[in-house]
């Protein structure tokens, strides 16, 4: 049986609308397994539900009811302080608008994540020089976000999303500001870290960027409307990502 690395249990987010007492159900209660190695798009249109769902599965929000398990833990009720610490250890993200620290050159942003996780000064630069190399930019790594195109911030973006080997990759529009070329690019290194084991997530509204990935997610109105598994099979690359 497939190892599920994610596991929610009746999740559901409602929120109260500012002084009132009107509720919405902005995520309905829902099971979802994912899958350890598998490559998921979550869609939907603006207000189905998929970023509420993104930022739950980031703990970047508490549901309102039900259990959600990262790995061994259920992380639906921590605090704040143990939430930041299970998105540093176990959770990368990669943004639409790549949230790169500006004052910062490549390497030193790749090193961020370890920085706060306190590891000493050569574990990190390698680590970042690693990953810098395997996403095309070992020759940019003193460069500043200012002089990179959007798509080499994205590679970026990746590599900083792998420095603490994340037990999940979530992606939000990870294409949605490139060009079509960039974009099938960043496609494909999503798609070789997915042959090397990566659990990759998703939130789009592209249908293009669906069609690529394994398992198919759609919501509408804080509900899932369909769930479907397309066979897709990624060649492994010579090296490791």
């Amino acid at each position: 049986m497939p190892e599920a690395v994610a596991q929610l249990r009746g999740i559901s987010r409602i929120y109260r609308k500012p002084g009132t007492d009107v509720e919405v159900a902005a995520l309905r209660p829902l099971d979802l397994d994912l899958i350890k190695g598998e490559y998921t798009a979550i869609m939907g249109s603006s207000g189905s539900g998929k970023s509420t769902l993104m930022n739950l599965l980031g703990c970047l929000d508490r549901p309102t009811t039900g259990s959600y398990m990262l790995g061994d833990r259920d992380v639906a009720q921590l605090d704040d302080d143990t939430l930041s610490t299970i998105r540093s250890e176990r959770i990368g993200f990669v943004f639409q608008n790549f949230n790169l620290i500006q004052q910062l050159t490549v390497l030193e942003n790749l090193e961020v994540p370890m920085f706060y996780g306190g590891h000493p000064p050569h574990v990190r630069h390698e680590r970042a020089k690693a990953l810098a190399a395997r996403v095309g930019l070992a020759e940019r790594l003193d460069h500043r976000p200012t002089q990179l195109s959007g798509g080499q911030q994205q590679r970026v973006c990746i590599a900083r999303s792998l420095i603490n080997n994340p037990l999940i990759l979530l992606g939000d529009e990870p294409t949605g500001a490139l060009d079509s070329k960039t974009g099938e690019q960043i496609l494909g290194i999503f798609e070789e870290l997915v042959a090397n084991g990566t659990t990759v997530i998703l939130v789009t509204h592209d249908p293009k960027v669906g069609e690529r990935c394994q398992r198919v997610i759609r919501l509408q109105d804080g509900a899932v409307v369909s769930d479907v598994r397309q066979h897709r099979e990624f060649p492994k690359p010579a090296a490791a990502i």
